[in-house]
């Protein structure tokens, strides 16, 4: 019976010793692939930042290493105050884009009534269509609503900071909810029951027990959302009025008039803020 048995998976080795090579070289492939597209999307980045210190009045020629443009950057006073309205605008939009979020989440998560998932489709829809098609949009709405209300209120409604708010808080509620609505799979809605069985009402439920499991996710979400109104150009472009240009406006205007290297110095400090803001929103995702 042993013999027969051995007989029996002696054919088997061979198979396994020609599955080897093929699978060395998947990994070898897959490896080769994931080199590629790290330097790819980073080292163009890697060249922006390097050339942020040169000291060429030329944007894209090496002149040997200067601190000069960031200096010059702190001293630009249009580029600061673009700054200053990038960061107005990210702090309201996360704010309110959060708050609206982490209760869309709650609702969505914990309730089960009619219309919710023609409701959650289009809770997604500002994840997935185009911004351009998301600012052409929300232009003729506030065009047309604003040439309405001036007319029966006799008011002077127009493109300003407001708007742009606005608008970045339009998409970012989605991002919110899809962050927070992550953070509450799996949520054991027993222990909210178990606080009420102890005498807690409502809202000291959430507040010593359900906000504090999903804080993480909140902040996250909320970290997100600035991200993406900090660097957010299509839609800030669009529904922005005079005097109200962000960063991200202010940064392709110069680029676009073939500016000195300030703009690398610019956008090297974006992706710097950017980086840093995503991996701690990754970074309290995973400590979740």
């Amino acid at each position: 019976m042993a013999e027969e048995t051995l007989t029996r998976a002696a054919p088997t080795a061979p198979a396994a010793a020609r599955d080897t090579p093929r699978r060395g070289f998947g990994e070898g492939a897959l490896l080769v692939n994931a080199i590629f597209c790290y330097l790819f999307l980073y080292v163009p980045i890697l060249i922006l930042i390097v050339f942020s210190f040169s000291n060429s009045s030329l944007a894209g020629v090496w002149g040997g290493f200067t601190f000069d443009w960031y200096v010059k950057l702190f001293q630009n006073t249009r580029l600061m105050t673009a700054m200053g309205n990038s960061l107005y605008v990210a702090t309201a939009s996360m704010i309110v884009a959060t708050v609206i979020g982490t209760l869309v989440a709650l609702g969505m998560e914990r309730f089960r009534f009619r219309g919710r998932q023609a409701f959650d489709v289009q809770l997604y829809m500002p994840v997935v269509i185009p911004d351009i098609v998301m600012a052409v949009m929300l232009l003729l709405f506030f065009s047309n609503a604003f040439q309405l209300l001036n007319a029966l209120l006799g008011s002077s409604f127009r493109l300003s900071l407001t708007t742009v708010i606005m608008a970045h808080i339009t998409f970012n509620i989605a991002f919110v909810a899809v962050v927070v609505r992550s953070s509450l799979k799996g949520f054991d809605w027993r222990l909210e029951e178990a606080a009420q069985d102890l005498g807690a009402n409502e809202f000291n439920t959430f507040r010593h027990v359900t906000f504090p499991l999903i804080l993480p996710g909140i902040i996250g979400g909320a970290l997100m959302a600035f991200t993406l109104s900090l660097d957010d150009y299509v839609i800030s472009y669009f529904t922005n009025g005079p005097g109200a240009s962000t960063l991200p406006i202010e940064v392709f205007s110069r680029i676009v008039a073939a500016s000195a290297p300030t703009i690398n110095a610019v956008s090297t400090v974006i992706f710097l803020a950017s980086l840093l803001l995503v991996s701690v929103s990754q970074l309290l995702q995973r400590r979740r």
